[in-house]
């Protein structure tokens, strides 16, 4: 009993049960503390939207005021960092001039009187350095971590990629998507870096270079003209190379984009790639465009070589001249050892910051030259845009009228010149002609991505220039014989078609194409199945039959009034056509329907055939009538007929010839 006692009064001891409490305290204070440090983090993060609702616009096409536009809303941030980055700089410089002070006063005071008289300034700059400074740079760095760098360029990019989401079709083909992409990306960063990188640390530079002549002047006004020279000695030498390397950066930005756009190419075709077996042509090509890229960045090194070699040369002979300045003076007692002691000190900041400054100013140029590079691309009219005016599309019927048309792309003739067409409301009409006679510019220009030359199309007596393009393509479904998926599970590939249909409406459309089955038995490489799974970058993981029933489940979902087909069973092989054609049928009833197809079996059943040839309309009728007519359409219609008639034709004269 006795051998226990003292461990029961140890175990009552405070500093025991300091060591009980610790563990279960210590937990504690950490959350609160983490806690507060989130909630402040998140009152920064949040300052600044990094999605705003407001309607992108057509930005300047002018560097300044590129920036600006895409700079609303930031603006009080930028310019109170701006401030505060001043307060540091001035606040730095002070240490300096007191630390000078400190030297003076331990040279010239007595041990036994120093704190009596000097301590009130002592506590004053402990005051500024152990809470003011501290304070200043928390709060300029949350401002600038927290508010600006992330939520800035995510602006920029947020307005960027709506304002392209709504470029003409015509923009997009004459660009690499992956082009567009990295411009976008390249771009933002580089107008966060640029606004910041003036607002900021040219504004700190500035006021220090400025503090630091007053504070060498101030001493003796001898000190301050080495400095001075310096200054323009390294004032030429940022004349001279900065803009050499604000010219080879946006060389670089454009070069660099040309290679990343060859890149993302080659995986984008990675399958004709392979089967052409172009592994090598495809790296050559790749080359081609990594080479011109190299050549800038030895162009921009060799540029960086000469002025770090220059600059400390620069340096040296500051160092050199102040420092032997300061001691002659010294020597010739015009000032304190306190003022040599600053001078030296702040020559040898000046040596570091100098370095800073010249990659920050190199930064500066090469990002200029990237959002110069990025205007190219970005500020662009839309080539298709909606008038100020334009009303929502409203179909009740479903009449298609194409009145006189005049289409050219712009060039100074072909594709239509006069051409005229009225679908009635429900009519099913097939589109048949040869390649190139016009028949996918005919529906190009009702989907409305392109503007016509001259003449109106109207839907239900409403001009489609005069209506949102949104909600004229939310009436009109589509199935083309590319079809292309986005790169996200078959459920959202078919939702696409209407986003907020349930899962019964979403089983049911993939029942009605032929879908269900094959859908059943997907699995990613995640382990994701069914209508989780997900098809890859264009649906490159399904087969183009599974493909094209995924895309006309999703038309069947949209169910729209007016129905358009451009090859749409073109994928499919005969047993799942048959399949499927019915449902396409019961698809079409009560919808005005414009069918495109060169299997001319799979149209000829259409209450209406039109056949085209070089941008007009040279028949139309229904199919019994166009091949009593003996014309164009049954001329096509006797080389398809029975599906290998037209070959059975050549071999019956290759006989005939022997």
């Amino acid at each position: 009993m006795t051998k226990l006692q003292p461990a029961a009064i140890h175990h009552q001891s405070p500093v025991f049960r300091m060591h009980r409490l610790a563990p279960v305290h210590a937990p504690r204070v950490c959350q609160i503390v983490a806690g507060f440090m989130n909630v402040f983090f998140h009152w920064f993060e949040k300052r600044l939207d990094a999605f705003p609702p407001g309607e992108p616009v057509e930005p300047p096409r002018k560097l300044i005021a590129f920036c600006r536009h895409y700079t609303t809303g930031a603006w009080k941030y930028i310019i109170t960092t701006a401030i505060l980055m001043a307060i540091i700089a001035i606040v730095e410089v002070m240490l300096f001039s007191f630390l000078g002070n400190i030297v003076d006063w331990l040279s010239n005071q007595s041990r036994e009187t120093f704190l009596a008289t000097e301590g009130w300034k002592l506590a004053g700059m402990a005051i500024v350095i152990l809470f003011f400074l501290p304070a200043v740079v928390f709060i300029q760095s949350a401002i600038t971590h927290q508010t600006l760098l992330g939520n800035y360029p995510m602006r920029i990019r947020w307005q960027v990629h709506r304002y392209l989401l709504k470029q003409s079709m015509a923009f997009y083909q004459d660009e690499f998507a992956g082009r567009i992409a990295t411009k976008l990306m390249q771009t933002a960063l580089a107008v966060r870096e640029c606004v910041i990188k003036l607002a900021e640390v040219l504004n700190y530079v500035a006021v220090y270079f400025t503090g630091v002549l007053f504070l060498a002047g101030s001493a003796d006004l001898r000190l301050a003209a080495p400095l001075g020279l310096w200054l323009i000695g390294y004032f030429v030498l940022m004349r001279f190379f900065v803009p050499r390397l604000g010219k080879v950066a946006a060389a670089q930005a454009d070069a660099r984009s040309i290679m990343t756009g060859r890149i993302v190419d080659s995986y984008t075709n990675i399958q004709t790639v392979k089967l052409f077996s172009h592994a090598n042509r495809e790296a050559t090509y790749a080359r081609e465009g990594m080479e011109p890229f190299l050549n800038t960045v030895y162009r921009q090194m060799r540029l960086v070589t000469m002025l770090y070699g220059l600059l400390y040369v620069l340096n040296s002979l500051l160092l050199f001249s102040i420092g032997g300045l300061a001691i002659w003076l010294w020597l010739g007692g015009a000032v304190t050892i306190g003022a040599v002691a600053v001078v030296i000190g702040l020559v040898l900041r000046i040596w570091g910051m100098s370095q800073w400054i010249m990659w920050e100013l190199s930064g500066l140029f090469e990002n200029i030259g990237t959002v110069q590079d990025g205007i190219g691309s970005i500020s662009l009219p839309r080539l298709v845009d909606d008038s100020p005016a334009a009303k929502p599309l409203e179909v009740s019927k479903g009449e298609i009228v194409f009145d006189h048309l005049k289409f050219h792309y712009g060039k100074e003739g072909g594709v239509f010149e006069n051409l005229s067409l009225t679908v009635r409301p429900g009519e099913k009409v097939g589109l048949v002609g040869r390649s190139g006679s016009g028949k996918s510019t005919l529906v190009n220009l009702l989907l409305r991505f392109y503007d016509l030359e001259g003449g109106r199309i109207l839907i239900d007596g409403q001009d489609i220039s005069l209506v949102t393009q949104e909600t004229l393509r939310a009436q009109i479904a589509m199935v083309t014989q590319d079809t292309s998926l986005l790169h996200r599970s078959v459920r959202e590939n078919i939702l696409y078609g209407r986003p907020g249909a349930g899962e019964n409406k979403l089983v049911q459309a993939a029942d009605r194409a032929e879908a269900s089955d094959f859908i059943a038995d997907l699995e990613d490489a995640k382990g994701r199945k069914g209508f989780d799974a997900h098809v890859g970058e264009r649906g490159v993981k399904l087969s183009g039959g599974q493909r094209q029933r995924i895309a006309i489940a999703r038309v069947m979902l949209k169910d729209a009034p007016i129905l358009i087909m451009d090859e749409a069973t073109s994928a499919l092989d005969s047993e799942v056509e048959a399949a499927i054609q019915e449902n396409l049928y019961r698809l079409m009833e009560g919808k005005t329907v414009i069918a495109i197809a060169h299997r001319l079996s799979t149209i000829a059943a259409m209450d209406r055939l039109v056949v085209m040839d070089k941008g007009a309309i040279i028949e139309t009728g229904s199919h019994d009538e166009l091949v009593a007519r003996n014309g164009l359409y049954a001329q096509l219609w006797k080389r398809q007929s029975g599906g290998f008639l037209y070959k059975g034709d050549m071999l019956a004269k290759g006989e005939a010839a022997e």
